[in-house]
């Protein structure tokens, strides 16, 4: 069992993702906004992060830049979940230190694949990392 530390302002939205998280056997942690997330993430020292982009206080790229540049944190594998989906942002994301994206409206499968990808050490399927 993993723990996943879920960061999005809306309640809805972390209902949502908890519910996914928990129904995969793992533990959900919740913070309502970047800086929440940030102080979370020192604390607590979670498996995975999955966070959302918009949010007051201080946004999902600024959160991301923060976790990725402590030491501390910087080992834990972030998930941009949002629906910012624009390539522009998905690049930026990335240069602040995310290891993945994915787009709200997500399937509950879409998500849970990304999760285990994240958890096993495996990073999504990239044509130049596949192994002949």
């Amino acid at each position: 069992m993993a723990r996943i530390l879920i960061v999005d302002d809306s309640p809805s939205q972390l209902m949502g993702i908890r519910r996914i998280v928990e129904k995969l056997g793992h533990e959900a942690l919740t913070a309502e906004d970047g800086a929440a997330g940030v102080e979370a993430a020192k604390r607590e020292l979670p498996d995975l992060i999955l966070m959302d982009v918009v949010m007051p206080n201080l946004n999902g790229f600024q959160a991301t830049r923060s976790i990725t540049r402590e030491s501390t944190t910087k080992h834990i594998p972030i998930v941009l979940v949002t629906t910012k989906d624009q390539d522009t942002d998905r690049v930026w994301g990335m240069r602040q230190g995310a290891k993945a994206y994915i787009t709200k409206p997500f399937s509950e499968s879409e998500l849970a694949d990304m999760i285990q990808q994240m958890l096993g050490g495996e990073m999504p399927a990239a044509p130049e990392a596949s192994e002949e």
